[in-house]
């Protein structure tokens, strides 16, 4: 972003939560994540287990359960960001963003990272 100002374009970063689309559709992601798994050399899955991946699918179809159906949320941030005359630096769309990502991206790293 800041790089971009020298040549005179104005970078707007749009960050947003979770939201249900294609690419956060789980069964997608299970998919290609099994998919990815059976071409994995042997050594590197003996280092993660096959527990690994079924507790991380797991978390994942609990968490699909809190993403956002509402499209509209980014859309707006896009709008807004292309049509204003003075737009903001930083987009948060949706409430997870708003009140988890972006406070927690103020926290130290190694509490953030417990987090």
């Amino acid at each position: 972003r800041l790089e971009m100002r020298n040549f005179g374009v104005k970078v707007c970063v749009i960050e947003p939560g979770y939201f249900k689309t294609m690419i956060t559709n789980v069964e997608n992601l299970e998919k290609n994540f099994h998919s990815s798994w059976k071409k994995l050399p042997e050594e590197i899955k003996a280092s993660y287990g096959e527990s690994y991946l079924r507790q991380f699918v797991a978390m994942l179809k609990v968490m699909q359960k809190t993403y956002n159906s509402n499209l509209s949320l980014v859309t707006n941030c896009m709008e807004h960001a292309l049509t204003s005359l003075h737009p903001r630096s930083r987009y948060s769309a949706g409430w997870d963003a708003k009140l988890l990502y972006l406070p927690i991206s103020y926290l130290p790293s190694a509490l953030s990272d417990a987090l």
